[in-house]
């Protein structure tokens, strides 16, 4: 049987055991030299704009960067762990939580929808959504053309069930389009400009009215749970929308460094970037409820299986910082 102890014992024992338990569980700062930050891009994406923009030459954190076609294949990346942080358009995040993905979306931006396009041949007899029914669509699954597609033909009385959706990532999709395979590509620039200019598309409806224009910085929960990979993430994302607004009032600096990143012509390049205008935004309720409504069609649509909770797979706690 244990003697009683007198109470000021018991508070120095606690005291102890409290300090020492503090001190083991307190981890040293690790050194920015020793961090690696894994960045998901795609081709003249942020790596581009961060150049451009001057703000990777004095970034106090190594940068390892992997390139992807498309969003969905880089949250997947980012869940496995293979990659920290990368960006996407609005669909993503949704697919990628349809999967119960370890991923959170920890910055937003938002940017016009114009060249978020449902694009036909110019001799193309369809002209208006309603044609759509029965033809062939090219787009990439899990895309945020895929998100468009789907909230366009819900607004004119179809889904996608009137449709046949050919899932092809851009560069294929492209190849499609131009050799007549598919009836109609949904795509995003610089792809839509490109087949304007190139292959004489025509827009026969765009994302005004349907899609929501947001982008999402997103950020694998691995690296969210390092406390060593914290730093680098929040300056990366003040560095990425700095960027951000840095090129929308140097369009022409930004297109000519985009141009000469991604092969594309100056003027397919400038067309885009005139019409992007992507700029940070805060990841508040209505941001969250956009997302909900978009994730909510697709589940009405039995695209996704079950109801996806948007607000589950967001983190905010860089929004302070990114303010």
């Amino acid at each position: 049987m244990l003697k009683q102890l007198p109470s000021r014992t018991w508070l120095s024992l606690l005291a102890a055991i409290l300090f020492t338990t503090g001190c083991a569980a307190t981890p040293q700062d690790t050194p920015p030299s020793e961090v690696v930050l894994k960045v998901g891009d795609q081709k003249g994406g942020a790596k581009a704009l961060l150049t451009a923009a001057g703000l990777l030459n004095d970034f106090p954190y190594k940068l390892e960067w992997s390139t992807f076609t498309s969003g969905p294949p880089l949250l997947e990346a980012a869940s496995a762990g293979a990659i920290d942080i990368g960006g996407v358009g609005n669909t993503p995040p949704i697919f990628a939580a349809a999967a119960n993905a370890k991923i959170a979306a920890i910055g937003a931006s938002k940017g016009q929808v114009d060249s978020d396009a449902i694009l036909v041949p110019e001799n193309s007899p369809l002209r208006g959504v309603a044609d759509l029914k029965g033809k062939n669509i090219a787009v990439a699954k899990g895309s945020s053309a895929h998100g468009q597609v789907l909230l366009t033909l819900r607004a004119n009385g179809l889904s996608t069930k009137d449709v046949t959706l050919n899932f092809l990532q851009p560069s294929d999709a492209y190849s499609a389009f131009t050799q007549g395979r598919v009836d109609a590509w949904a795509v995003w620039d610089p792809y839509t400009a490109q087949a304007q200019q190139e292959a004489k598309a025509r827009v026969l409806t765009d994302g005004k009215g349907q899609a929501n224009g947001y982008g999402f910085q997103v950020a694998g929960r691995k690296a969210l749970d390092d406390k060593g990979k914290n730093p680098a993430l929040k300056e990366y994302l003040v560095r990425y929308y700095k960027a951000q607004k840095w090129a929308d009032t140097h369009r022409e600096e930004w297109a000519k460094a985009w141009a000469a990143e991604t092969g594309l012509k100056y003027e397919v390049a400038l067309a885009s970037v005139n019409r992007s205008g992507d700029l940070p935004v805060r990841i508040d309720d209505a941001l969250i409820a956009s997302e909900q409504h978009l994730a909510d069609a697709f589940t009405e649509d039995k695209t996704l299986p079950g109801k996806v909770d948007f607000a589950k797979f967001v983190d905010t706690r860089f929004q302070g910082d990114l303010a």
